[in-house]
């Protein structure tokens, strides 16, 4: 895959041009997006996110960066978590930070939480300025991936932490192929009925069945010039926290 060009399951042949199809997908989908992630994950999704926010552990008074922050579930538990840290919440889809704008950021959580449009390829963020970094979901969205990573690693502070929460490869066959059925078949229709976007949950699936496996993503990062690499399944390996760190801080 050269710069010019990307293997996108939306159609899209250049990465800028995947980029705005991704983010006009999920800017049609923002009003639903909320609750089919917690219908569709039985609830489930509000642990992941919480170990998450738990792995990232930056330093009182740091800032953290959630990228693909969407309507800010991961923003909001991080500054739960870390009362004393402020977050930046970027996202690519407008939408997306203005409905949780709307219905999150109360109780002055707006004094605390940032969302700004952003494109993870090119963060509007100072070099070595961030005491953690979480993506939730949205690794996958990027093409190409290394430019993410690389800008991970240029607005992380020495010794702070990225954490990716990301399905793991759908090519795997997961509770005897019962997964593989839900992703294939159940996952697409019912966010087609409920969303109304047909394409949406068929793209989300998509992306689930060619991503790489977890010891391929940490190769990746490792790659990309972090260090202290790992990875911790849950759900049988349906979701897996990666976990890798900037190095330079003792």
């Amino acid at each position: 895959m050269t710069g010019d060009q990307c293997r996108s399951a939306t159609g899209a042949v250049t990465p800028d041009e995947h980029g705005r199809r991704v983010a006009a997908m999920f800017g049609r989908i923002a009003g639903w997006y909320d609750f089919l992630n917690h219908t569709l994950s039985a609830g489930q999704d509000i642990y992941w996110r919480y170990r998450l926010a738990r792995a990232a552990r930056p330093h009182p008074g740091e800032t953290v960066l959630d990228l693909a922050a969407g309507t800010m579930d991961v923003s909001v538990e991080l500054a739960r978590q870390y009362p004393d840290c402020r977050v930046a919440a970027l996202d690519f889809a407008l939408p997306m930070l203005e409905r949780g704008t709307a219905r999150k950021l109360k109780d002055g959580l707006e004094k605390r939480i940032f969302p700004v449009q952003a494109d993870g390829r090119a963060l509007p963020l100072a070099d070595a300025s961030m005491g953690a970094a979480t993506i939730a979901f949205g690794i996958r969205n990027i093409l190409p991936r290394e430019d993410a990573y690389r800008e991970f690693h240029r607005v992380l502070k020495p010794g702070a932490r990225l954490c990716i929460l990301e399905f793991g490869t759908g090519s795997r066959r997961v509770w005897k192929g019962l997964y593989n059925f839900y992703l294939d078949t159940l996952l697409p229709f019912i966010g087609d009925r409920i969303s109304g976007d047909p394409g949406a949950y068929r793209y989300l699936a998509e992306t689930i069945k060619t991503f790489p496996d977890e010891r391929a993503l940490a190769r990746e990062l490792l790659d990309a010039g972090f260090a202290r690499v790992y990875h911790v399944p849950m759900m049988s390996g349906i979701v897996y926290l990666h976990v890798a760190e900037k190095p330079g801080r003792e």
